[in-house]
């Protein structure tokens, strides 16, 4: 048995506060992590809130962690005590079904969150399978790279499966958390990279970033002006857009790619997919073998996620933070 401090929400909404449980027994394939920083996601935020119906309380929130390997089960050979590993929003598949013999354990039907009846890090200690503690290179730096394994992968692998070219022109719609990835990783692709942003303020920075054109959200004149312009337009918000308005950015044989979790349904007009051979696409975050390329991704590019940080005792009001749509990218916690 391992005792654990843990930060946890009683109930939707509630402030978190300190909570003491404990693990059972080392699974032969999981691995037991020391937690050394956790980033703060939106969907942290949806399932302390209960928005999607999927919490049980006490909540355990965190699923953006980076720490050392404690302990390991005893079927484990491919990872060691003290390595640093990183881990997302998935913590378990089976590695039998159809879809984790292919690779794509994040498409697994067993799969399990590291949020989702469980405890997440927020805490000193989690746990997960083997095959989701993703090693993390040795230049990555342990400070900032947390969000790398939920809103990095998230970004990372819509370019990787939908074979975005060099070539391209793309669109990225939101440049918060999630977008201010994608901008890098897309610059870094080769692609020309027009960022969409309801923050004008933040136009210096989305260019540092690697932006090449930045447009207001709003601006229905500017965007009108891109009628037929993109090959690839990501969108990485969680609320309803204007869908007829930005499926005619798309240019013929253009794809619309979801990765933001929007509750509401969207109002796709056929025509508008018809006509220009269009096409309409979503994904969660990435298998762990997409997870490590973009990894290297990072380290041979210098991409990391730009944050805020606050101890982890401090959570609250890191908590807080991100609520107010004010963080300059990403939320992460420290161990203290």
């Amino acid at each position: 048995m391992t005792d654990v401090i843990g930060y946890a929400a009683m109930e939707a909404g509630a402030e978190l506060q300190p909570v003491n449980y404990q693990f059972g027994a080392l699974g032969a394939d999981e691995v037991h992590i020391r937690v050394e920083t956790c980033g703060i996601c939106h969907s942290d935020l949806s399932m302390l809130d209960n928005q999607w119906g999927l919490s049980q309380y006490p909540l355990v929130a965190g699923h953006e962690v980076v720490g050392r390997i404690d302990a390991l089960g005893s079927q484990v050979s491919h990872l060691k005590i003290g390595q640093r590993v990183g881990l997302g929003w998935y913590a378990g598949s089976c590695s039998t079904c159809r879809q984790c013999v292919a690779g794509d354990h994040h498409l697994c039907d067993s799969s399990e969150q590291t949020i989702v009846k469980r405890a997440g890090g927020f805490a000193n200690y989690v746990r997960c399978k083997s095959v989701w503690a993703i090693p993390l290179p040795e230049s990555l730096d342990p400070a900032t790279s947390g969000p790398l394994f939920c809103g990095g992968i998230t970004v990372f692998n819509p370019l990787y499966i939908s074979g975005v070219k060099a070539t391209d022109r793309v669109g990225v719609i939101g440049i918060g958390g999630l977008g201010h990835l994608a901008v890098q990783f897309l610059n870094k692709w080769g692609c020309h990279v027009t960022a969409f942003t309801t923050s004008p303020d933040k136009k210096n920075e989305i260019i540092h970033l690697g932006a090449h054109q930045v447009v207001e959200t709003t601006d229905v004149d500017a965007i009108k002006s891109l009628t037929r312009s993109f090959d690839f337009l990501l969108v990485t918000v969680n609320v309803t857009l204007n869908w007829a308005q930005l499926l005619d950015t798309l240019a013929p044989n253009g794809r619309l790619h979801v990765v933001g979790a929007v509750l509401e349904p969207m109002a796709i007009p056929a025509f508008s997919l018809i006509g220009g051979q269009k096409s309409l696409a979503g994904s969660p975050l990435g298998s762990p073998a997409t997870t490590a390329l973009m990894l290297d991704f990072c380290q041979r590019h210098d991409i990391a996620p730009l944050i805020e940080s606050y101890p982890m005792s401090d959570v609250n009001r890191a908590l807080d933070r991100l609520r107010s749509g004010k963080a300059r990218y990403r939320v992460v916690l420290t161990a203290d």
